[in-house]
């Protein structure tokens, strides 16, 4: 069982995902997750500007939030206002850029990158690898004693990403996870009851 207080967010990958894509967003929007982000990692800039819209579009009507990932003078343009960037990006965007957005997130892989992110101004970061993860293949996971530190080591929400299942939502919540992002579970399920 999902404990209440703790909050889902689905990341996407068009790459793994069983069936069409964009039904798939549509499933997951009406579950109504903490947020879905758009990660799309291999799709250039107008490629996913031109996908943005489509799925912006799905969340709106179905209640869903939806953060851009990447491209955040593309979000902008977009009226998104919430964005997700991996800490290179963090560091190189403008403050009047991050400024336009109500919700920034950060991915972070050290108790630094989280301290940076949250004195750039990020509103949540996500840490991991927790656990091994087909998307991380080879690479050791960093484990909950990290995700405990990370979480002790800031004052914004933590999610937890990597390997992640509802069997480990408790010790998560335990280590001070505000949440966990998952990605398999939505693009290759996203059933309630295998998430929630």
């Amino acid at each position: 069982m999902n404990p209440e207080n703790f909050k889902i967010i689905c990341v996407t990958n068009k790459s793994i995902c069983d069936g069409d894509y964009l039904e798939r967003i549509l499933a997951v929007a009406k579950l109504h997750p903490h947020g879905i982000i758009l990660r799309e990692k291999e799709l250039g800039e107008s490629e996913y500007v031109k996908l943005a819209e489509k799925v912006m579009r799905i969340c709106a009507d179905n209640g869903a939030k939806c953060i851009l990932h990447t491209y955040a003078e593309a979000a902008v343009r977009l009226g998104a206002d919430a964005i997700h960037l991996p800490m290179d990006i963090l560091r190189t965007v403008d403050g009047d850029i991050l400024s336009k957005f109500k919700i920034i997130g950060a991915s972070c892989h050290s108790m630094e990158d989280a301290a940076e992110a949250e004195k750039i101004g990020c509103s949540y970061i996500t840490a991991g690898h927790i656990y091994a993860t087909d998307c991380k293949r080879g690479i050791e996971p960093r484990g909950v004693g990290f995700l405990r530190g990370v979480c002790d080591s800031v004052n914004i929400p933590v999610f937890a990403i990597g390997g992640i299942e509802r069997a480990k939502f408790d010790e998560l919540l335990k280590a001070g996870a505000a949440g966990a992002c998952i990605m398999s579970g939505f693009m290759k399920g996203c059933l309630r009851e295998d998430i929630f």
